[in-house]
């Protein structure tokens, strides 16, 4: 034989793999802190350890994938979602114990490697680590000729957090008469794909493009609904003791989910039609005439994360905000722009970001985190934080001689807040 047999003789093109690494390593570096002491393309991802902050730091890991729905994104070419879904389900199993997200690390394996693909995957990724806080600290990407069918990839992350010992959530503190409180999901989140696309694609003789008047949307766009995460809504909370329990509800549902937070001996009752049910899942039961214990064992039906909480007087629960949302943009100028003599591109280490950026953080909807929990009567109150704050507009729910004790402390102050005070010196 006179031709010299290469890598890419055999089916694995190093060029490829080095230019998706490239375009990779940006992706990486937008999710970065002060805390990452690495770069992308170290044999090994090296992250501060210190936690000054806690008086017993506990590291909280966990792994997985995204089952079949990435049959759904091959069959639609849609592949920036997954990679989402993939950070979102790690963070909310490390959640369920406490843990705050510090680095993640993902693997991604096709049979032929697209630069193209892999990107985009890795995009989804990125922009995961980022809403949730996360450092996507390294990861690997392997070309594996034979192993997968062609336009066919596979994906899985690797989650490290961290929760101070003492405010641990295992589950021990739940005890009867406590609350059971249902985040909404936005759809299958990431179970049961194997049974709907059965239903959808086999029985129903759907494509991703069919649309359906009872979805609101084709069928692609339906299964490929977003894997919510339940940080933010939850973070608030995480460190006022008032979450004795917390279940993320991916395969075996409702079911099988909320049981494993239980301590032995007790057990959960749950309300059915307490909560909205995402047409999706009627969509499914009605193709299949899959029976209602199936669909519960199956599908999250609606329900993304349960909260256990005591039934004990009246709490008050404060959701996150992003930042500054729409108010006291008058005095935050006046402090970064006159008195602190930033411009709008200047990137501050405390923000860890541009001061812009900062101030044009999202207003935040709150209708998906509180949408489940409308009609379940739990709810007595809500008030929307707006100009006047915390101070102001509490009250402005209250009845006639009522007051509330809120505990400063209580939940992390986003650091724009810090920064507006330092600079100006605000009482």
């Amino acid at each position: 034989m006179s031709k010299s047999i290469t890598y890419s003789d055999a089916g694995v093109s190093i060029d490829a793999a080095n230019a998706a690494v490239e375009r990779i390593k940006r992706l990486a570096r937008s999710t970065f802190n002060a805390r990452t002491l690495s770069e992308i393309g170290t044999f090994g991802g090296m992250f501060d350890g210190a936690f000054p902050g806690m008086r017993s730091p506990v590291l909280v890991a966990s792994a997985d994938g995204v089952g079949t729905k990435l049959k759904v994104a091959f069959m639609t070419g849609v592949h920036d979602t997954v990679g989402r879904d993939l950070v979102n389900h790690c963070t909310n199993d490390i959640l369920v114990q406490g843990a705050r997200p510090l680095f993640f690390l993902d693997y991604v394996a096709a049979g032929v490697l697209s630069p193209d693909v892999i990107v985009s995957i890795v995009e989804g990724v990125a922009r995961g680590c980022r809403e949730n806080n996360c450092v996507l600290l390294g990861g690997e990407t392997a070309e594996m000729p034979g192993m997968y069918a062609a336009g066919e990839y596979d994906v899985a992350g690797f989650i490290v957090g961290v929760a101070d010992r003492e405010r641990v959530i295992d589950g021990s503190r739940i005890a009867p008469g406590d609350l059971l409180l249902g985040l909404p999901s936005a759809g299958l989140h990431t179970n049961g794909y194997s049974l709907a696309r059965k239903l959808f694609f086999e029985v129903a003789g759907h494509t991703p493009a069919t649309r359906l008047d009872a979805l609101g949307a084709t069928v692609g766009e339906a299964l490929l609904a977003p894997h919510l995460s339940y940080l933010r809504p939850l973070e608030g909370l995480l460190d006022a003791g008032l979450l004795r329990g917390l279940a993320h509800v991916t395969g075996g549902g409702l079911l099988e989910n909320v049981p494993r937070v239980l301590p032995a001996d007790t057990a959960a009752e749950v309300r059915r039609g307490s909560w909205p049910v995402p047409p999706v899942f009627e969509v499914m039961r009605r193709i299949g005439n899959v029976e209602e214990p199936e669909m519960y064992r199956t599908f999250n039906m609606g329900v993304g994360m349960v909260v256990v909480c005591a039934e004990a007087g009246d709490l008050v629960l404060g959701l996150p905000s992003a930042g500054l949302h729409t108010n006291g943009y008058s005095l935050a100028r006046k402090l970064f722009f006159e008195v602190g003599g930033h411009a709008p591109d200047t990137h501050l280490d405390a923000l860890g970001t541009t001061v812009g950026e900062a101030l044009l953080a999202e207003h935040r909807s709150y209708l998906r985190p509180l949408e489940g929990l409308l009609d379940t009567g739990a709810v007595k109150a809500l008030a929307h934080i707006t100009g006047g704050g915390l101070l102001e507009n509490i009250p402005r729910v209250l009845p006639e001689g009522t007051a509330v004790e809120i505990e400063r402390g209580a939940w992390p102050v986003p650091p724009v807040f810090r920064l507006m005070q330092q600079i100006g010196n605000v009482a």
